[in-house]
């Protein structure tokens, strides 16, 4: 059975999925979109991620395109229909479809959804962070705000392409002042000199990591200490341990930046740790 897809209140073949050529996703990044790991085909951090949706929506005025309850009603069909257990759910909604023009529609369109299922492999999940990654820095240059997860990437993608030229990962957004702000699609996190966990608060210009979120609740849980402040990628370097923090890589260790090792340059117990406390409070919360 091939891929499924959810387009605008159908569901059809991946392959002939489809949206017009004026919805303002495609002409303006006008929309936002959310991603959920799967854990034996069920949605992790459900709430988090809703609760996400709906507020990046109000910030841009885009109405949300049906009911919490109904929309996790799709997402689940579109699992089922998938027969995916081990992968990740995409969703955008953008504001619609309606004649090319930068102010929004008058009177207002129905939002556009769509919605598409993959499989991820979950053993090479796992050996990537068992060997841990590396990662490169770029200057800051994104939009004022990142707090908002919509579909205008191209900043993102240009610091990820760079990172994957360089035989890395990832790529860490640098501010004016020095600091890592945060990866072109995760959090960034440190294990300082003085054992603290250390990441950037989200006053900042970053987006508000769900992961994030739900993992800031196992540290707590756990009785460990985290301090909510940025680092610098010298601060990286000289650190015990670094990770990164997203729907797609869970916890997932850092090891180098810019090429130069994080620590002793390999994968420690904090890290490890957290991702083994992360993924079974993911499964125990997933619906």
């Amino acid at each position: 059975m091939g891929r499924i897809a959810y387009v605008n209140g159908r569901f059809v073949p991946h392959g002939e999925a489809t949206v017009h050529i004026e919805d303002r996703g495609y002409q303006f990044a006008d929309a936002v979109y959310e991603v959920w790991a799967l854990f034996d085909g069920r949605l992790a951090d459900p709430e988090g991620h809703l609760a996400r949706l709906e507020r990046s929506l109000s910030e841009l005025s885009i109405a949300m395109p049906m009911s919490r309850a109904a929309l996790t009603m799709v997402l689940k069909e579109a699992v089922r229909r998938n027969r995916v257990s081990e992968g990740l759910v995409y969703l955008q909604v953008s504001r619609g479809v309606a004649p090319r023009d930068h102010a929004f529609p008058n009177p207002p369109v129905r939002p556009a959804t769509v919605i598409t299922v993959s499989r991820v492999d979950r053993a090479a999940s796992e050996a990537k962070a068992a060997k841990g990654v590396g990662v490169v820095t770029v200057a800051e240059n994104r939009w004022g705000r990142c707090d908002i997860k919509t579909v205008g990437l191209l900043p993102n993608a240009l610091a990820k392409q760079k990172a994957r030229a360089a035989g890395a990962v990832e790529a860490w957004f640098v501010d004016d002042l020095g600091f890592v702000t945060e990866g072109s699609s995760s959090n960034a996190w440190i294990v300082d000199r003085d054992g603290r966990l250390r990441t950037r608060d989200t006053n900042a210009n970053i987006l508000r990591g769900v992961t994030r979120l739900t993992l800031l609740d196992v540290i707590r849980q756990n009785g460990l200490e985290v301090d909510e402040r940025p680092f610098t990628p010298a601060e990286a370097t000289a650190a015990k341990e670094a990770f990164i923090t997203s729907a797609s890589s869970f916890v997932l260790p850092v090891v180098s930046v810019d090429g130069k090792a994080v620590g002793e340059g390999k994968v420690g117990p904090v890290a490890s740790r957290l991702r083994r406390l992360y993924i079974e409070q993911a499964k125990a919360t997933a619906i």
